[in-house]
């Protein structure tokens, strides 16, 4: 990869966000005169983000940041579809009150990371719905499907593998990736919009925006990927035990959010430093140097900096002391994720394995049983080795029991 003269190109280069570049000389050339505007589409297939596309947003963070046009696209029209890219079987077909209701919830996010307004480097948000839902398919047939060449989709590693494992493909999904290449020449024509990014999987389908924009003549389009991103154990980006890592507050809370950075592998910390926050590449490499426990302390900045960009500094900070109180001190912090449960039910006593699942601390009434046979269950911080323990009022402690899956799972339980 060479030597950027453009700031936003060196930035994404030095930080690990850089994947591939169609043109990089021609790219590096437009962002060094002028200011670009590029966007990445976000399809609202949930009612929040979660922390895998956070890579997504920082590139965006980092466009505005070095004087450039950020625009998020949310993909309320292609959702109507679906992305099939590398998938192994069709998405399920959301209506649109789902998928309008999801862009909604999505929505809130970017403002976190970017400054919407009417200057030249100002973010702005648009939605593909007021586009494609008012295509004339027989038009757009002739007009645009008439550059596409079946044989070359087909030949794509997103189409190829579903096929090669003899999985059904259907004409819908098909028509997906002519859609997003449509997507980039309107832009283009709509907003002047010169580059769309994504992540490595959507590859083939940024460059067929770009063949498509030649064929219509549109000026030089140009494409850049990230990495597809993987924990250092394989895990997915974006899943943890309890399953996704949402953006929105009311999906995820702070604690859990923070929490969840502050677990990150100790070969993963100075990656996600680079990708996930703002600090100078010098701290960064300061921190990365801890050796032994002492990584723990570079793992509570890249949560306690992670949180606060998402969520802000105040909260960030809470998340972090709810933790030293826990961890440190054992005490009960009243900000610890929480459940509800009926007072009369919690008086004839709750079975621990049941109230483990409900608290999202166990998948199963077999992994509760798992955990607490293990060892790794307590009430209040005291262990508990009968898998037949009833929970009670007798467990309350003022008026919430903590309830505790090893050192870093805690959940109060509330009677109501």
């Amino acid at each position: 990869m060479s030597a950027f003269k453009s700031d936003f190109l060196r930035i994404l280069a030095e930080r690990g966000f850089i994947h591939q570049i169609s043109d990089e000389t021609g790219l590096d050339d437009l962002f060094a005169r002028e200011i670009v505007s590029a966007y990445i589409g976000f399809d609202p297939t949930a009612a929040s983000l979660h922390a895998g596309g956070l890579i997504q947003i920082m590139m965006l963070y980092w466009m505005q940041q070095t004087g450039h046009r950020p625009v998020p696209l949310m993909g309320a029209g292609t959702g109507m579809v679906g992305d099939p890219s590398f998938k192994d079987e069709a998405r399920k077909l959301m209506t649109i009150e789902q998928i309008n209701a999801n862009v909604e919830g999505i929505r809130q996010v970017f403002t976190k990371y970017l400054s919407f307004g009417d200057g030249p480097t100002d973010a702005i948000m648009v939605n593909n719905a007021e586009w494609l839902t008012k295509l004339n398919y027989l038009e757009f047939l002739r007009d645009v499907g008439v550059h596409f060449s079946v044989n070359r989709m087909l030949s794509f590693d997103s189409v190829k593998q579903r096929l090669d494992r003899e999985q059904s493909l259907s004409f819908l999904e098909f028509n997906y990736m002519i859609l997003q290449a449509y997507d980039f020449v309107e832009l283009n024509k709509r907003y002047g919009i010169r580059l769309q990014m994504g992540g490595s999987d959507q590859w083939g389908n940024i460059i067929n925006g770009i063949d498509l924009g030649h064929r219509l003549q549109t000026p030089q389009l140009f494409a850049l990927t990230s990495p597809l991103l993987t924990t250092s154990s394989g895990a997915k980006m974006g899943k943890s035990m309890n399953g996704a890592v949402w953006l929105n507050a009311d999906m995820l809370s702070v604690y859990d959010f923070w929490q969840y950075w502050r677990n990150t592998e100790d070969a993963d910390v100075e990656r996600f430093l680079k990708l996930y926050t703002t600090l100078p590449l010098a701290e960064i490499a300061k921190l990365a140097a801890l050796g032994g426990s002492e990584i723990n302390e570079a793992k509570k900045v890249l949560a306690t900096e992670v949180t606060a960009m998402l969520h802000g500094r105040e909260a960030a900070e809470a998340a972090a002391e709810t933790a030293r109180k826990t961890f440190e001190e054992g005490a009960l912090a009243d900000d610890l994720p929480s459940i509800e449960v009926a007072a009369d039910e919690l008086e004839f006593g709750i079975g621990l394995l049941s109230l483990l699942v409900q608290a999202g601390l166990a998948g199963s009434n077999g992994e509760a049983r798992r955990h607490v046979q293990g060892g790794a269950v307590r009430i209040n911080d005291v262990q508990v080795t009968d898998e037949r323990r009833q929970v009670g009022p007798s467990d309350l402690t003022g008026d919430v029991a903590k309830l505790s899956v090893g050192k870093k799972k805690h959940v109060l339980v509330r009677p109501v």
